[in-house]
């Protein structure tokens, strides 16, 4: 049973009053009850408004998720190819190193062989100047021997 009716009942002595009365609790609970209509309804648009806007989030985030992606594998795609080009840098600069510590093994090589022939040289001079000293030593041992002899005779 409503406000209104129990009102009614009520103030049924007052005809007037009673249905004056009714009438007001009446518009009341109406109001009351639109309000609540209008309520529910707020609260719905607001319901398809933020999903709305939630799924604009979500397309967004997808977006942003896309783009970073896309810098992401250029920013790899770019360090890979820095890192190719340092790379035939190392080569480049090994094989040039490589040339040059052939190339100084050669020149040790060769100061070695020249080395080896001038030491070689310098035992064949020795030797030649022991031989030629020990030949006139022998000659002159044997100059003062025969003199020596010749004297004692």
């Amino acid at each position: 049973m409503g406000y209104a009716l129990r009102i009614y009942e009520a103030f049924k002595d007052d005809e007037t009053k009673a249905k004056l009365l009714s009438e007001f609790i009446e518009q009341v609970e109406q109001v009351i009850l639109n309000n609540q209509l209008s309520t529910r309804q707020d609260v719905t648009m607001s319901e398809l408004k933020l999903t709305r806007e939630i799924e604009q989030v979500r397309g967004e985030i997808k977006e942003v998720e896309l783009k970073l992606t896309k810098e992401i594998e250029q920013v790899r795609a770019d360090l890979t190819k820095e890192i190719e080009q340092v790379r035939g840098e190392i080569k480049e600069v090994e094989l040039k190193l490589t040339k040059e510590i052939e190339q100084v093994r050669a020149g040790v090589k060769e100061t070695e062989v020249r080395l080896t022939e001038k030491i070689h040289e310098v035992k064949i001079s020795t030797i030649r100047w022991i031989v030629t000293l020990f030949i006139t030593q022998t000659i002159t041992i044997i100059g003062i021997i025969a003199g020596l002899f010749q004297v004692m005779k």
